[in-house]
């Protein structure tokens, strides 16, 4: 009968612990997420602008580019704020509507950050395997209709994630020790069977997986591609940029993996280090993008120079 009393569908609130074992460091270890965060902000705020405004930049690499760079900021923004809250003001009590819409939030950047990935990967494999059909295979049709797909199938696989934790009852303890609320890290609190939970997060787990193997191969053709150019130069600089990409797939795939993986199978893995690994996840490659997408980028590159020279001189 106790048990009764102190279960309910719809608590009032959740309690972020924030990262278990390191509550005395908190404040240290913002420093540098805060950091890496304004870093995010300032470079894919400057990526959006010079995209928007250089009226030159209307290459699919650039329409891919804007659309990695605002889901980066929006990516970034749903977890880290709620993170500092935490590190700075102890701010750990959220409300359930809240917890759920960022669960629903993070789980549809991240998995619109994983297609958007995939289609940058596809865009270099015909850029580099198919130059002379490049413009005809990325047509704006394609671009529009691969752009809708993105968001589509991130929006169509993550809503269920809704459903299935407001189906559950939840007992007394409805302490999430996360720095943010996340599907499994929610749905472990209830007091009912999660399996479907499990399951389905699996499933969507998946997606994550496919799309890796896909630039995997993508980037195999194009590495093929590459050792087929006559000009040592030509080869060095396009292994470099290819290398600099995957890093950046590591970085993102590599946690987010992890992190999935760990709610189900990584019993003995350290708390701490799995919520380290998934805080890497939605802070480090919003950050990283700007510079490895943009930055090494030869015309946006020449742009902000460009802009920052006109000022000074």
């Amino acid at each position: 009968m106790t048990h009764q009393n102190t279960t309910m569908f719809h608590p009032s609130k959740f309690f972020l612990l924030g990262i278990p074992g390191l509550e005395t460091a908190h404040v240290w270890v913002s420093l540098p997420f805060c950091f890496v965060y304004i870093m995010a902000l300032i470079g894919n705020a400057t990526i959006l602008i010079v995209i928007w405004t250089e009226k030159t930049l209307r290459d699919p690499m650039f329409f891919f580019l804007a659309i990695l760079s605002a889901i980066d900021v929006a990516l970034s923004t749903s977890s880290v704020p709620r993170m500092l809250g935490i590190f700075w003001f102890d701010a750990h009590e959220i409300g359930f509507g809240a917890c759920v819409a960022q669960m629903v939030l993070i789980h549809t950047f991240s998995g619109m950050e994983s297609a958007v990935l995939l289609a940058m990967a596809f865009d270099r494999y015909v850029a580099i395997c198919a130059p002379l059909h490049y413009t005809t295979i990325l047509t704006i049709w394609v671009l529009a209709g691969l752009g809708l797909g993105i968001t589509l199938r991130a929006a169509v696989l993550t809503l269920p994630f809704s459903y299935l934790i407001h189906r559950l009852p939840f007992c007394k303890a409805r302490i999430i020790a996360h720095t943010y609320c996340e599907h499994m890290g929610i749905a472990k609190l209830a007091c009912a069977d999660i399996q479907i939970n499990a399951i389905y997060g699996l499933f969507v787990a998946s997606f994550l997986v496919f799309d890796l193997i896909l630039v995997g191969i993508s980037y195999g053709y194009i590495i093929q591609a590459v050792f087929r150019l006559k000009s040592q130069d030509a080869r060095f600089k396009t292994l470099s940029t290819c290398g600099s990409h995957a890093a950046v797939m590591f970085v993102f795939y590599t946690p987010a993996i992890f992190s999935f993986l760990t709610h189900r199978f990584g019993q003995k893995i350290p708390p701490y280090i799995h919520i380290l690994v998934a805080n890497i996840y939605v802070v480090i490659p919003p950050a990283l993008n700007p510079v490895i997408y943009g930055i090494r980028t030869k015309q946006i590159r020449e742009y902000v120079i460009r802009v920052f020279t006109s000022k000074y001189t």
